[in-house]
């Protein structure tokens, strides 16, 4: 699965398909500035950001401690529940995929993880201006639809 993304949300569970698609944006953030927007996002060394989410009621979620979320959830209730806890685990506990996943945010809109399409492109069209500067290094639009995202890993058994 190495460079593949996967389209989950705070306790990693799969989308369901509707007859309508979803969407999702998702931040690469440069060096300093996730650690920023996971610990002080109202600090305005980010303010050029958290200004456009605001216009369009969006929060960051990092997708780190998403899954460190996911994995205490299934900890505390029991992992047999929760079936990709192996792979979130070890996920968690991977030096290289820690620093990959804590640069890494999940944009929600009006609480939502994955939104309309108007709502997505007005969101990406305002963002885009930012990527490839000193905040966002990257920017990715995911939808519901199963092709077009892989899905999660099998476990092995």
């Amino acid at each position: 699965m190495a460079g593949q993304e996967v389209l989950w949300g705070d306790s990693c569970r799969s989308t369901t398909v509707s007859d309508d698609l979803k969407f999702q944006l998702r931040l690469t953030l440069n060096d300093g500035f996730a650690q920023v927007a996971r610990k002080a996002p109202a600090d305005p060394m980010i303010s050029p950001l958290t200004e456009i989410l605001n216009r369009h009621d969006a929060t960051l979620k990092c997708q780190h401690d998403a899954f460190a979320g996911y994995v205490s959830e299934a900890e505390a209730n029991g992992v047999e529940n929760y079936p990709l806890y192996e792979w979130t685990k070890a996920t968690v506990d991977d030096p290289v995929k820690e620093a990959k996943y804590t640069k890494s945010f999940t944009l929600y809109v009006g609480g939502d993880e994955v939104y309309e399409k108007d709502k997505a492109e007005a969101l990406e069209a305002d963002l885009k201006p930012l990527v490839g500067g000193p905040i966002v290094a990257k920017m990715f639009k995911y939808d519901t639809d199963p092709a077009h995202s892989p899905q999660p890993p099998r476990r092995n058994g």
